[in-house]
This record gives structure tokens, C-alpha cells and sequence, in this order.
């Protein structure tokens, strides 16, 4: 079938919306507006928002890459309350083509095409081509996916939900937090920790074990009490965040072996380079005993593209449709 253009582009989070314009095949995508997912209370209310901000007709074709897993045509956003068909939104807005997939499968869709400018080293010694790729981002949620090469310099997705896999402690005060997040929320899933939310719960994990009154912060106010050195919490708090990132992060490069490189997405990480390479991050990415040699030599990028590649990894998705 032939692509149907142009294309509305959305790469949906749990806090903001992106969406952009791509009018031919390969073209850039243009027009990109982030929006704000509390300022409207449907999907299509925020589709049709942006299409009158920016000027656009109904599209053709549609892509969305949306922070939840997708099993069907009912889509319910792990994060956020936005729930949908994708039938009806297919009807509703008169799409040809309507293509919905996890936002980490596009990201991943999308990593082949970053740009060396794009990509921020930390760490690593040289990607073997063609051997898989992962990538990991903390935001509103934890993503996580990867990306195996295939014949003919194809690549296929690996589409699942590994934020919400168990968190592991390597001593006796990580384990600590780890039981102050099991008895808040049962499970102390990576995305637990390693999330916006999950650094404000790793900051009242450490006030709760160190006697002190937790204050109501929000995940930037970690971040800047942890950076003025003015709260040993919120200091405690990104230190825990940054040793559970490198862990889970070599777990996941280890599982598919991705010596191809591994890539960070996310809000979080690509604001805090300079505490990111300062942490433990990377020790803890190889400290995987006697495959400490084979992570060593895996190169870690963090992702600082002005576009999101999602919007390139769905619209290669619409082109697959």
C-alpha cells in the first residue's frame, strides 16, 4: 500500500504530548508542539488542539507512540488517565491509516537514525555493527526496549515492559529502600525508582531511613536540593537513582546483548549529564562480575536530539503498515 500523506506524529507521554507534521516520505517532521497531557482530557481533544495551533488539516495517516503497552484496540496510558480505541480515534478523525505502538518501540525504531550529534558518550569502548541495541529512559514512567538487526539492514523492534521488572539492591541500604517502596506499593519495580515519581519515592525512602520529615517535593526540587547540597535527602535520593539506573541499565544490556550500544532516553537523564557522569552510573552498568570486561566494552550514549526519534521510529512504522 501506498504511504498516505500528510501524517499527524505524536510521541505521548504521561506529562507531555508531542506531535508533528511530516508531509512526504523521508521528509523532516515539522511543526512540533509539546502539550501539556493535564491541560486536556482526551487524546483526540489534544489532536485536534495542536491541528488548530498550528494550522493543519485533518491528516491522511496518523502515527502515535504512546507510554503504555498496547495489546488490542483499547489503549488505557499507564501513567495518565487518557484511554482510547484505536478503531473509533481511526474513525473520529477520518485517518487511512492509523498506526498506535509502545513510545520505547519507536524510540528504538528510531535510534539507527541519530545523528552522532545527537548522542552525548558516557563510557564504553567501541558499537559492533549489527549487534543489538538498547534503550532505556526515565520520565514520567521508566521505557525500556531494544532493537535486533536483521538481513538486508532491517531492524525489528522488541516491544515490552521492562520498567516494570524488580528492582535488586547490591547492599544492606539499597535493600532498605527497597523495603520502604514494597510496603508503600507491594512491588518495588524499577520504574518505582527510576522515574520523575520514583526520585521523589527513592527522597522519602531516605528521609524515612534517616529520621528526617519529608517535605512535599517534586522531582525538580530533588534534583535542585541535590545539586545546592542544601538537603542530604534529595543528595541521597539522585545518588540511589543514578546507582539503580546503571544496575538495571547493565541488566537489560546483558540480557540482549547489546554490544551494539546502549542508548538513554528520557526527560530526566539528559538534564543531568553533568551528575551523570560524576555518579556511579557507569561503575554499576559493568559491575556485573566475571562479565565485567564484556559490559566494559559497551558503549553508553544519553539522547539529546531536538526532535524525538520516536517521531522518525513511527513513522517508519506507518511506512511498514
Amino acid at each position: 500500500m501506498s504511504p498516505a500523506f500528510p501524517r499527524l506524529l505524536g510521541d505521548i507521554g504521561g506529562t507531555n504530548a508531542r506531535f508533528g507534521w511530516q508531509t512526504q516520505a523521508g521528509a523532516p517532521v515539522t511543526d512540533v508542539a509539546v502539550l501539556p497531557t493535564d491541560q486536556h482530557p482526551t487524546l483526540v481533544q489534544a489532536i485536534r488542539h495542536y491541528l488548530s495551533l498550528s494550522g493543519k488539516p485533518l491528516p491522511r495517516a496518523g502515527g502515535l507512540a504512546i507510554a503504555t503497552t498496547i495489546t488490542g484496540d483499547q489503549v488505557k496510558m499507564t501513567n495518565h488517565p487518557w484511554q482510547f480505541s484505536i478503531i473509533a480515534l481511526q474513525r473520529e478523525l477520518g485517518l487511512q491509516r492509523l498506526v498506535v505502538l509502545n513510545d520505547f518501540t519507536a524510540l528504538a525504531l528510531g535510534l539507527p537514525s541519530l545523528d552522532a550529534r545527537e548522542l552525548h558518550r558516557v563510557g564504553g569502548g567501541a558499537a559492533v555493527a549489527g549487534a543489538p541495541l538498547a534503550v532505556l529512559g526515565a520520565g514520567t514512567g521508566l521505557g525500556v526496549s531494544g532493537l535486533l538487526a536483521t538481513a538486508g539492514d532491517g531492524w525489528v523492534p522488541i516491544t515490552g515492559e521492562g520498567g516494570h521488572v524488580s528492582l535488586a539492591a547490591i547492599n544492606a541500604r539499597e535493600q532498605a529502600v527497597l523495603q520502604q517502596l514494597i510496603a508503600r506499593f507491594g512491588h518495588a519495580s524499577a520504574e518505582r525508582a527510576l522515574s520523575g515519581p520514583g526520585l521523589v519515592n527513592l527522597y522519602h525512602a531516605a528521609c524515612s531511613l534517616s529520621g528526617q520529615a519529608p517535605q512535599p517535593l517534586t522531582a525538580a526540587d530533588v534534583i535542585a536540593g541535590a545539586r545546592s547540597a542544601s538537603d542530604p535527602a534529595c543528595t541521597e535520593a539522585l545518588e540511589l537513582f543514578f546507582g539503580f539506573l546503571g544496575s538495571v541499565a547493565g541488566n537489560l544490556a546483558l540480557t540482549l546483548g547489546a554490544r551494539g550500544g546502549f542508548f538513554i532516553g528520557g526527560g530526566i537523564a539528559p538534564r543531568l549529564l553533568p551528575e551523570l557522569e560524576r555518579s556511579t552510573f557507569r561503575e554499576r552498568f559493568e559491575a556485573k562480575g566475571r562479565f565485567r570486561d564484556y559490559l566494559a566494552a559497551i558503549p553508553t550514549w544519553v539522547i539529546h536530539a531536538t526532535v524525538s526519534p520516536a517521531f522518525v521510529g513511527v513513522a517508519r512504522a506507518l511506512d511498514a503498515a
